[in-house]
């Protein structure tokens, strides 16, 4: 089976093209052919039908295949994805003045089983190869061009789909280096942000391997006793273990670390979990988002009413923690935050029955 072009980050194309004695800017051609203009078919630059020859022989250009797509009333898009091997991921593309930001998997299903998240509901499959990574956000966006031409502009990457993406790091470091890639896609590194639901191995390994693009944590109780019923792993990575890593990633100048704090009615919207909260993130560099709870089939929670929201915020706002409701979005397809999963037909049904499906 022939590898993927696309599992090759820039300085393995290099080490390939110097090995078959190809020309130097062979590299930086496919690179800009198949990234930066994101063509599909076979690269027209300045390259030796020799050089063509080999990667055609040797390496697969194929994406994953875009199998449903819904399409919500505020403009957001989910699109089903179905893999070489039949698993299916999903991939979201939330609007902003006529932009996207992208919210990319990075496993089939996941492994954490946090008890606000649907995709945990899945259980883990397999971890996602790079060219699936990247695949994801090259589909959307010629899907983009096609479907909504002259909006095709992605320009926030976030790996906050299915998956824990440190739990897959090696794909996840690469796909980074692709999206970061000068003769690529040349995406800023401050337009990449990777989640995390405080899996310790692969913070360890975040301050010497990752570009320095963005963290983003999903905390959503600063008490152990709550953040052990959302996410289990906390119990095998406690929080504050989790917070002594990340206070020693580098930060460049006004770079913060997300804090994700899902808020879920009577659970953990109380001022005093909000006066905690501040307290544990107070002499920190924080940004703080709020997420109202995304209700999701079988879930045995609910959101909290706005005012509630509202002066959960008024207590970080004394803090002066920089902190924003997020405003949900594509929630009327189950694209919304904690609501994915590959079973997409059957979620999709069971709270909406018509959905606003196209291809």
């Amino acid at each position: 089976m022939k590898q993927s072009f696309y599992d090759l980050s820039y300085a393995d194309l290099e080490r390939v093209v110097s090995e078959n004695d190809f020309n130097g800017s062979v590299a930086r051609i496919l690179f800009n052919w198949y990234y930066k203009k994101k063509e599909i078919t076979q690269c027209q630059g300045d390259i030796s039908k020799l050089s063509l020859a080999f990667f055609e022989q040797n390496y697969d250009f194929s994406l994953p295949e875009i199998d449903k797509v819904y399409e919500s009333k505020d403009r957001t898009v989910k699109f089903l994805f179905k893999l070489k091997d039949n698993h299916k991921v999903e991939t979201v593309l939330i609007p902003f003045n006529n932009k996207y930001s992208i919210c990319l998997s990075s496993q089939v299903g996941c492994a954490m089983n946090c008890s606000f998240c649907f995709t945990g509901e899945q259980g883990l499959k397999r971890n996602l190869k790079t060219s699936e990574i990247v695949g994801q956000f090259l589909q959307a966006w010629r899907w983009l061009a096609v479907n909504r031409p002259g909006e095709e502009r992605i320009l926030n990457i976030v790996f906050m789909g299915q998956g824990e993406p440190l739990h897959n790091f090696d794909a996840v470091k690469k796909a980074c280096e692709i999206f970061l890639s000068q003769y690529g896609f040349s995406i800023g590194v401050q337009k990449i942000t990777i989640s995390t639901a405080g899996y310790i191995p692969g913070l360890k390994r975040w301050s010497e391997e990752i570009p320095r693009v963005n963290l983003a944590l999903s905390l959503h109780s600063p008490f152990e006793e709550k953040r052990n019923e959302l996410i289990p792993i906390n119990k095998k990575y406690p929080l504050d273990e989790v917070l002594t890593y990340i206070d020693k990633i580098p930060l460049n100048k006004k770079q913060f670390i997300t804090y994700e704090y899902i808020l879920i009615k009577d659970f953990n919207d109380d001022p005093d979990d909000a006066e905690k909260l501040g307290m544990l993130l107070a002499d920190r560099c924080a940004y703080i988002n709020l997420i109202p709870f995304n209700s999701f089939p079988g879930s045995r929670y609910t959101s909290p009413d706005m005012d509630k929201v509202e002066k959960f915020k008024e207590v970080l706002d004394a803090f002066k923690i920089p902190t924003l409701i997020r405003g949900t979005k594509g929630d009327d397809v189950l694209a919304a935050c904690g609501q994915l999963n590959s079973n997409s037909q059957q979620a999709v049904d069971f709270l909406y029955p018509v959905s606003r499906m196209g291809t």
